[in-house]
């Protein structure tokens, strides 16, 4: 069977997806734009349909249709690779994308023991929200994500790793802060410090839904550690259900961290990844090496 495309204009196919315009994928390819147009012309005589709409003043931009072919041929590049690179099955690369709330307690840790077990592995983290994280799961962005199990696709495969507990955050003179579990009805009296972040938001919210009465957001942010410093100086309490083990935020107000009584909704921190990117070796060695350190170290 004849192959209709060559790797050359998958490239340039990427690379104008990646960099949005046929101008900025020439200068990235070091070639003439006319190529690249030529290059982008032929992708979608083969695939029959449009990759891109035309934009004037955007740019190019994936139709849907491209969205997916896009994201598979990410994955055609990264097995070609490694077919090409040997074939033995070690050096390979992978893209980690880490939830940014939850990646800083894990990822660094569980990529470097990964790397000092397989030296020959490459790994590049990159942080991002969970919708973030989705979509560059289904761009093929990236290869795999660290992140919590709640709003994920139901076409995307879950391991899910360790249970994320969530509890309250408190300044450490509040009147709350020396019960041992606190309930979503005294929660709500307080001003409440919520992570803003999608996904994330309505999970909280959901955790103080059965509490009388509105509840009141004192203050919304996108940084864990703005969130403890606010709680930590006196604005609201906060939720959280990242496993930090400090108890002072980065001024070194203390804080204090009390369970939520009545059993509230549980999560897993989890690896998401799309169904054909696990055929890849360094996937499935992550994939073993990650439920491993979870269930050994935390």
């Amino acid at each position: 069977m004849n192959i209709p495309l060559n790797f050359r204009q998958v490239e340039v196919l990427l690379a104008v997806a990646d960099t949005g315009s046929t101008a900025a994928a020439s200068r990235a390819l070091n070639t003439s734009q006319p190529s690249v147009s030529l290059a982008i012309t032929r992708c979608e005589e083969v695939f029959g349909q449009k990759l891109f709409l035309r934009i004037p003043g955007r740019g190019m931009e994936l139709t849907p249709f491209g969205r997916h072919k896009v994201a598979q041929l990410r994955e055609l590049e990264k097995q070609a690779r490694w077919v090409l690179s040997g074939g033995d099955g070690t050096p390979e690369f992978l893209n980690l994308g880490v939830f940014s709330t939850l990646g800083p307690r894990y990822a660094p840790r569980l990529v470097r023991r990964f790397l000092d077990d397989r030296p020959d592995a490459e790994v590049r983290i990159l942080e991002g929200d969970l919708q973030t994280l989705f979509d560059w799961l289904s761009e093929g962005r990236i290869d795999m994500a660290l992140l919590y199990d709640f709003g994920i696709p139901s076409d995307f495969v879950i391991t899910p790793l360790m249970a994320a507990v969530p509890y309250a955050l408190l300044p450490q003179e509040h009147h709350l802060a020396q019960q041992p579990s606190v309930n979503a009805e005294d929660l709500a009296q307080e001003p409440v410090i919520l992570m803003n972040l999608p996904h994330s938001r309505s999970y909280f919210l959901s955790l103080l839904q059965n509490a009388k009465g509105s509840v009141q957001v004192a203050h919304e942010t996108r940084s864990i550690e703005m969130l403890r410093s606010m709680v930590a100086n006196g604005f609201g309490v906060g939720l959280l259900a990242t496993d930090l083990p400090d108890a002072h935020c980065y001024d070194g107000s203390p804080l204090t961290r009390v369970p939520l009584s009545g059993n509230p909704p549980l999560h897993q921190i989890a690896l998401a990844h799309r169904g054909a990117a696990l055929k890849r070796p360094i996937l499935q060695a992550f994939t073993a090496f990650a439920e491993t350190f979870f269930n050994q170290h935390h």
